[in-house]
């Protein structure tokens, strides 16, 4: 399609028009005559967004997602293209499994899918997948997510294997002695009033403390995902200081929502690793704004409702979060000042992009560049409503917040996949 979007700024601040023909950027005179021309005034334009961490269900659990379903989610959130978690039925640990979702995706797609594959084969943590025939199928981030990489001797073996092919390791970081299968709540003293098992905050920054000084010593790649923790974040400041090739991501619901959320037993609020108390949050916050942590990734976590009604220990971990994660991180980063424009783009598009080694995504609007944009409205707000969300489940722990609904459109390959 052709577009005109007049008007319109851009997160430096620059006022423009953007020309979008043929799946490009293109100069303004390139533009057929009958381009659709769309009003850019009081808008921004920003590069789509990236997520390093999505789960999109399928196969295996099409009740809770589809690759359809969660994309449109995605491009109703600004995202141009996700990363798909590997803990699938089967699970993507061979070349043919990654041929298989991209097959999907080619199908059924509203973003870029990019299959992350699994560090073990079935995630078990015991012997190394297919990890060279994945990475000839072009994938970059590998992660058994749902599951610790808790053997030192494993997690060893696959940065120094992945290492001549640029992959990165991602870590669910959390220590299964220290938080068990039954872990689901901060330990605290609410944990302790409400008779829930505790989950440490130790569990996760220790094996982030060991699997970056693994990464130094065999000079691999490595990715902390969701970390949720104050020591988490001193262990990756550390790291990074050291010149460790590491980053490190943080959710919008570890950024916005507390521990004492869970006093209800509501299930919605259940998710791995926990939601913490407010000195570990403003900790992930300042993080986030100092480049301590790199990225913004979803963790967007269908489930069906069957997988929620249970007791709260009981119940499947994990929240939606393709669709107001963007509404998060301008609510409690950028209203608050301690971002601007231009750091979002960089840790919602731009570094997700680059870690994943996707050249094409988190790059600049400019003419010559793919057209994967966003346009934002960034003073329209909403009371979420789960039963609007595009994904098939319903576990939103938004509900009923009033945060900025901000996309008006998102444009992937210069096509339209979400218009208000």
């Amino acid at each position: 399609m052709s577009l005109l979007i007049s008007g319109v700024r851009l997160a430096d601040g620059t006022v423009t028009d953007v020309a979008v023909h043929e799946g490009l950027i293109v100069p303004v005179s390139d533009l057929p005559a009958d381009a659709e021309r769309v009003d850019g005034d009081g808008l921004l334009a920003l590069p789509g967004l990236v997520d390093l961490h999505t789960h999109l269900r399928e196969p295996g659990r099409e009740d809770a997602e589809t690759v359809a379903s969660g994309t449109r989610a995605a491009a109703r959130g600004g995202f141009t293209a996700v990363f798909a978690m590997p803990n699938l039925t089967p699970a993507t640990d061979t070349g043919e499994a990654v041929a298989y979702l991209n097959e999907l995706a080619a199908r059924d797609a509203h973003c870029e899918v990019v299959p992350i594959g699994a560090v073990t084969k079935g995630r078990d943590g015991t012997e190394l997948a297919e990890l060279g025939m994945m990475a000839a199928q072009g994938v970059t981030v590998f992660s058994d997510d749902g599951a610790c990489i808790h053997d030192s001797l494993i997690m060893r073996r696959a940065l120094t294997y992945l290492k001549p092919f640029g992959g990165v390791v991602a870590q669910h970081a959390q220590d299964p002695r220290l938080a068990g299968p039954s872990a689901c709540c901060h330990e605290s003293e609410i944990s302790g009033r409400l008779g829930l098992p505790g989950w440490p905050t130790v569990a996760e920054s220790t094996i982030i403390a060991r699997d970056v000084q693994l990464a130094e010593f065999t000079g691999g790649r490595y990715h902390a995902c969701h970390i949720s923790t104050a020591e988490s974040v001193e262990v990756i400041r550390w790291a990074k200081k050291r010149g460790i090739d590491v980053t490190a991501e943080v959710t919008p619901h570890h950024l916005l929502l507390d521990t004492p959320h869970v006093e209800g037993y509501d299930t919605t609020f259940k998710v791995n690793p926990p939601l913490r108390t407010s000195e570990h949050i403003e900790a992930l916050r300042e993080a986030l704004a100092d480049g301590t942590i790199d990225v913004v990734g979803t963790d967007h976590a269908p489930h069906a409702r069957q997988d929620k009604d249970h007791p709260f220990d009981v119940a499947s971990p994990g929240m939606l979060g393709l669709e107001q994660a963007l509404g998060v991180v301008i609510d409690v980063m950028v209203n608050t000042g301690r971002m601007d424009w231009a750091t979002l783009v960089e840790r919602m598009s731009a570094a997700p992009a680059r870690i994943g080694r996707l050249p094409h995504q988190g790059r600049q609007i400019a003419v010559g560049e793919p057209a994967n944009l966003v346009l934002v409205d960034p003073t329209r707000r909403a009371t979420v409503d789960r039963a609007a969300s595009a994904s098939r489940s319903r576990n939103n722990p938004y509900h009923g917040i009033d945060l900025p609904d901000p996309v008006e459109l998102t444009l992937w390959r210069g096509a339209v996949t979400y218009r208000r």
